[in-house]
């Protein structure tokens, strides 16, 4: 039969933390060596930690009724309201150990039955305080109420994002010790846990619908009702922070799929399912306070990026400082010195093709992260008023993006507005096309102060100036993560040309292309006849071209799809 243990066996010191080294001694020979049943009692050995967390280690697997924190011994008793909460920490415990300020905690039954401790002693009364706190705790964050775990959802993904890049940003609303990301019904999804519940709930009224590029990758955040994070591995998809040893899982199952094997074990996890949105509830992560070090403090060190008070729909609100230029800033924000931390968040793709180094001189900022501080809107000049139409601009600068509305002015027809889908494209054909030439006139184009191009109203006519092309099926960058934002290059004299018949020959484009200036050289892909290169004499030549030839039908249903290329014949 199991005795019952108090916790006055160990308090002959009057602190509330027991001094017989026999007992202890005993209870971990015992532990050692001898099989011990289901108790509601659980004995954890190797533990430094506070009280606070002892309880939340627990708090994930049932109701803790009593506890015991032995600090000077490295042990400390849990007391569950039933055997089977017991039962589920020491099974989960075993298969995946925890790591607290860097020790690993080792979890088994206890030869005690329940846990009876001193209510007068000081120590103990901190414990139950401890207990209520993270209880408390516990249950507001069932409730989806504030807490340290963050659900961040990415809306509209249309570049990378990376652990690295999630740690800079939240780091400037206080420490993070864990990341988890994983997809779920095609959505980009991270469990992020802060340090205290403060930064939490400052990151999340901050950064709740905030764009970490322009225009795209826009952040949702939400409590979890996840008390506290457990990572198995250090890699691209989750990272304890607190914890650099912890394997890559390189060579194993990746996170996701253990997680899904997690959740189909019956009885691995003691917690209940839920029909909220909340993706990873317990039976995914068993809170367990896991690596909770202290890290040395970051005091007076800049995050990389910064959020401006009046940050509005134009300009990227997460705008790197010039602070991230030093290579020591990704460093520091990372104070536990882990292998994956960088000084920089690994870059996006190219913006639409644009390095982003084309604009880090005008803007003198991070060149992973280019934050565009004008409108979807550009203002073209100096245009050739006999032969620019609304059709012509909308092929042309629809190469650096999608093109909504072109309007020329109706009294200054050598001018025209050109709307853009987002403020990112427009700048990036801002950066490409100005000052080139197009129809023998060297065009200007300068960001406008109009946020959209309005149309003729009802029952008016400017000419067939405005041009509405929202809906054309001849924008390039419909899908995201399209190929064609990694193919995109300024203007030069190398056309590439695609979704060319079989049948049609080089005599053919060749005759087609000549009429708009001398052809250089021409070359079939000889993997691929479906694709060529075709060099004009001139860059002027080759923007006529292309302006010309893209969507000329060679077919019956093949239409040449025309672009600029980086190559050279």
């Amino acid at each position: 039969m199991k005795r019952t243990f108090s916790g006055d066996e160990f308090d002959t010191n009057g602190d509330g933390i027991g001094n017989s080294n026999s007992q202890i001694t005993d209870i971990n020979k015992k532990s050692r060596s001898e099989p011990t049943l289901p108790s509601r009692v659980v004995h954890l050995r190797n533990i430094e930690a506070s009280e606070l967390e002892v309880v939340q280690l627990g708090l994930p697997f049932g109701r803790v009724t009593n506890f015991l924190n032995l600090r000077k011994k490295s042990q400390a008793f849990l007391e569950f309201d039933s055997t089977e909460s017991a039962k589920q920490m020491v099974e989960y415990l075993t298969s995946m150990p925890a790591m607290i300020n860097d020790r690993q905690v080792f979890a088994q039954f206890s030869n005690h039955g329940e846990l009876r401790t001193d209510p007068t002693n000081r120590t103990n009364q901190q414990a139950h305080v401890a207990l209520a706190q993270a209880t408390d705790l516990y249950e507001t964050a069932q409730k989806g109420g504030p807490n340290c775990v963050l659900r961040v959802s990415i809306i509209n993904m249309l570049y990378p994002v990376t652990i690295d890049v999630l740690h800079q940003i939240f780091s400037k609303f206080g420490t993070v010790l864990k990341i988890i990301t994983f997809t779920k019904n095609d959505k980009f999804q991270a469990l992020i846990q802060l340090k205290d519940p403060t930064g939490a709930a400052q990151a999340k009224l901050q950064l709740h619908g905030q764009n970490i590029y322009n225009g795209c990758c826009t952040l949702q955040i939400e409590y979890s009702k996840l008390l506290s994070l457990t990572v198995k591995y250090n890699n691209d998809k989750s990272r304890d922070y607190t914890n650099p040893t912890l394997p890559s899982g390189e060579g194993t199952m990746s996170q996701q799929t253990e997680l899904d094997r997690m959740h189909s074990s019956a009885g691995l996890l003691p917690l209940q399912r839920t029909t909220s949105n909340e993706d990873y509830r317990y039976d995914y992560f068993t809170a367990a306070v896991a690596s909770r070090g202290r890290p040395p403090s970051t005091a007076g060190i800049t995050p990389g990026y910064d959020i401006p008070a009046n940050a509005n729909h134009l300009m990227s609100p997460l705008q790197p400082t010039p602070t991230a230029y030093n290579p020591m800033v990704g460093a520091a924000a990372s104070p536990y010195g882990h292998p994956y931390a960088s000084a920089h968040p690994p870059p996006p793709p190219p913006i639409h093709g644009l390095p982003p180094t084309h604009l880090q001189s005008q803007q003198q900022q991070n060149p992973h992260m280019i934050s565009v501080q004008n409108g979807p809107v550009i203002l073209v000049s100096n245009l050739n008023e006999d032969m620019t139409t609304p059709e012509s601009l909308f092929t042309l600068f629809g190469v650096y993006g999608d093109v909504h509305r072109v309007k020329i002015l109706f009294n200054k027809k050598d001018s025209a507005l050109i709307q853009y889908a987002t403020s990112q494209q427009a700048a990036v054909a801002h950066q490409n096309l100005d000052h080139i030439t197009m129809f023998g006139k060297q065009i200007r184009v300068s960001f406008s102060k109009h946020q959209f191009v309005q149309m003729p109203k009802d029952g008016t006519s400017d000419m067939g100036l405005t041009k509405d092309f929202t809906n054309s099926p001849l924008h390039r960058f419909k899908k995201p993560g399209s190929k064609n934002y990694n193919n995109i290059f300024p203007p030069g004299t190398v056309l590439h040309l695609s979704n060319i018949p079989t049948e049609t020959n080089e005599e053919e484009i060749r005759k087609i292309f000549s009429q708009y200036g001398t052809i250089k050289r021409f070359k079939f892909f000889e993997k691929d006849r479906k694709m060529a290169l075709i060099e004009m004499d001139t860059i002027e030549q080759a923007i006529a071209a292309l302006i010309n030839t893209h969507n000329y039908r060679l077919a019956d249903s093949m239409h040449l799809r025309v672009s600029f290329s980086k190559s050279k014949l």
